[in-house]
């Protein structure tokens, strides 16, 4: 069919390229993103200080308030009990007070991560943001929304 060796070369070679084209072109399809889609764009990708938002909750100085209070009976009841106690049995009744102001610190920060995450989520929607990270795993870029959680968060 092919009697000229450097025509069948050519064709094999066009057949590869329109087949390396046509793989390229299919996986910028998959990721829903052309390889210049950020150039002139809005990022999609949004950015905010977590920490800054727990302790600027309104909630956050009630748990601090309450936790001091925990600790402080905690203390009390340590060294009540503690008096007749030997060491290990101090140490077994220490562990066991740990452990419980640790549920409790647990307990009491899960409805303020709950508002937290709902706010963050509320003010991504509302910008079209598609991920949001913490501003400590983010080198470059994204847009900041902690002032705009934090505004919603206080509304409340």
């Amino acid at each position: 069919m092919f009697k000229n060796k450097k025509f069948a070369k050519n064709v094999a070679i066009a057949v590869v390229a329109v087949f390396l084209l046509g793989v390229f072109g299919l996986a910028l399809s998959q990721s829903g993103k052309g390889y210049a889609a950020g150039a002139g764009t809005a990022s999609n990708i949004g950015k905010v200080n977590y920490q800054r938002l727990i302790n600027e909750s309104p909630e956050f100085s009630k748990f601090k308030e309450t936790m001091q209070n925990e600790v402080a009976q905690a203390q009390k009841d340590f060294d009540e009990k503690s008096k007749t106690m030997n060491d290990k049995e101090k140490q077994d009744y220490s562990n066991q007070l740990r452990e419980r102001l640790s549920l409790k610190e647990q307990e009491l920060k899960a409805p303020i991560f709950d508002k937290i995450d709902a706010a963050v989520k509320a003010v991504a929607d509302a910008k079209g943001l598609a991920v949001v990270l913490d501003v400590n795993n983010i080198v470059y870029g994204g847009q900041d929304i902690t002032d705009d959680v934090l505004k919603k968060l206080t509304a409340k």
